[in-house]
């Protein structure tokens, strides 16, 4: 990991609700939401650095990185499960994890962290176009960075299924 990306939020990297994202799995088996976090806010990094912003706004989109998907659940146990049975239609699909999660994510990270409200937009709308546009750079960097990041994993996942899936049949 970069030293500034340590030096800029050192303090949410070593929190101990940050190190709670270990324990939850996201793209794939051996992804967990702590790795693909760091490695958002690695590539968001980047390219803030290559569209040369200001200190503040590179800390400003290290830490709405950082903090994307700091959801705080497992949205594959049966609690969850639980929680969307009670809707129906429309209704459960606006409550799935991938069209709320940025919202919980945002007032998780402001109450814990004390985030700027553009910090908080750029969490809530990273899910985009499953949530509203992104307005700022800080928002289409945090945006961008998180779909890149979670292109390269899945396409890793998948391609360890396949792998393994063929492994059996020829098996």
């Amino acid at each position: 990991m970069d030293s500034e990306i340590q030096q800029l939020a050192g303090d949410i990297l070593n929190h101990p609700r940050f190190q709670q994202l270990r324990d939850f799995q996201h793209h794939g088996e051996s992804n967990s939401v702590y790795d693909h976090s760091v490695a958002v806010a690695e590539a968001a990094y980047a390219i803030a650095r290559r569209m040369r912003l200001s200190g503040d706004e590179t800390a400003s989109v290290i830490r709405a990185a950082l903090l994307h998907d700091f959801f705080g659940y497992d949205w594959r146990d049966e609690r969850f499960r639980r929680y969307l049975r009670q809707y129906s239609g429309v209704g459960r699909v606006m409550r799935m994890h991938a069209f709320i999660h940025g919202h919980i994510a945002a007032a998780r990270a402001k109450q814990t962290f004390g985030l700027t409200e553009r910090e908080c937009e750029a969490i809530a709308r990273h899910m985009f176009p499953l949530a509203a546009m992104p307005r700022t750079r800080i928002a289409w960097i945090v945006t961008l960075a998180d779909k890149a990041v979670a292109s390269r994993e899945m396409t890793v996942a998948i391609g360890g299924y396949l792998s393994s899936a063929y492994r059996r049949v020829i098996a």
